[in-house]
């Protein structure tokens, strides 16, 4: 099946969220039980169907790793969506969304669509972010959010079809990314206001 349009995917976050579970969820619908470090950067793609038409998702899973986020810039060129993943168990995962929303607003085109997903939403004996913090994030910055789970293959589908699907109507209305700014004003508190413009000062050190 030959498919019309390529939407360029970029998947973002901290080591050891999921990141590279997620895309092998998604593309190969297949779960690995044994975690491997991505080296450098993976690369993945699926064609979907939108408005019953296919579209190819070229999907780049970017190591969230600190020795190698100077590596991920290079690949926010062209980036049309973005899923900012983080893990409900991991506590310091969630806290350095901070660190990847200033990293998009510098490096990304200013209209890339953002999806934020929890993941392992499954694990629920060892939560340690509550879903309300996670919805609280994303309506801040207008962003879809999803609890997911690559072992048990929640909202994984839907979350990837519903950054399509925005991309799709964002490139509809705007006829090309980067070259108009439609980002809704942020809605956070003072507090994360605070916590964002300090982000990279405290990730530096992480």
């Amino acid at each position: 099946m030959n498919a019309g349009e390529s939407y360029k995917v970029l998947v973002l976050g901290d080591s050891n969220v999921g990141k590279t579970c997620l895309m092998h969820r998604f593309c190969d619908e297949t779960y690995y039980d044994t975690y491997i470090s991505t080296i450098g950067v993976d690369y993945k793609q699926k064609i979907i169907q939108l408005d019953e038409k296919p579209v190819k998702l070229q999907i780049w899973d970017t190591a969230g790793q600190e020795r190698f986020r100077t590596l991920t810039t290079a690949y926010y060129r062209g980036a049309m969506g973005i899923l900012l993943v983080y893990d409900v168990t991991n506590l310091d995962s969630f806290d350095h969304l901070t660190y990847w929303l200033k990293n998009i607003q510098e490096n990304a085109a200013p209209d890339v669509i953002k999806v934020l997903a929890g993941n392992k939403c499954d694990n629920e004996t060892v939560r340690a972010v509550d879903k309300a913090d996670g919805e609280k994030i994303a309506e801040c910055y207008d962003m879809p959010f999803f609890e997911v789970s690559c072992k048990m293959d929640i909202n994984v589908e839907e979350a990837f079809q519903a950054l399509a699907k925005m991309i799709k109507e964002r490139s509809q209305y705007s006829g090309a990314f980067g070259l108009r700014d439609e980002t809704p004003r942020e809605k956070c508190s003072p507090l994360f206001e605070k916590a964002f413009a300090e982000s990279t000062r405290k990730c530096s050190s992480c």
